[in-house]
């Protein structure tokens, strides 16, 4: 019984130990002052905004959620664009390398024709 006594304080002292190591890393690295900041601005605000959330994201200096949308459909439009123009410029590639064997051999057969003085 002792024995599983010590066992549980010591899983409860390094939980604690765990915690503790990160609050520090969190104050060392300015999110707790960050957060504080954004958290009195938040409960300073006459008109409290409709979204926490969006107020703490614009704060911390990330896009709102509904300009991460547009963003997000823009990048979906650039994408399309971007496979549209890619498989174009394969195609007009090809069509270049189409047109350079035709030359090959039309250039070819122009110098049979002169070699056999039907030009």
């Amino acid at each position: 019984m002792l024995r599983a006594m010590k066992k549980k304080d010591m899983l409860i002292w390094e939980k604690e130990a765990k915690k503790e190591a990160f609050r520090k890393y969190l104050e060392s690295s300015g999110v707790l002052d960050a957060l504080t900041k954004v958290l009195v601005a938040l409960y300073e605000e006459n008109d409290k905004p409709s979204s926490a959330v969006e107020f703490v994201q614009q704060k911390l200096g990330g896009p709102s959620i509904s300009e991460y949308e547009k963003l997000q459909a823009e990048k979906s439009d650039l994408q399309l664009m971007y496979d549209e123009l890619s498989t174009s410029y394969k195609e007009k590639c090809k069509e270049i390398e189409e047109l350079k064997n035709s030359k090959v051999v039309i250039d070819a057969f122009s110098d049979r024709l002169e070699d056999k003085g039907m030009d």
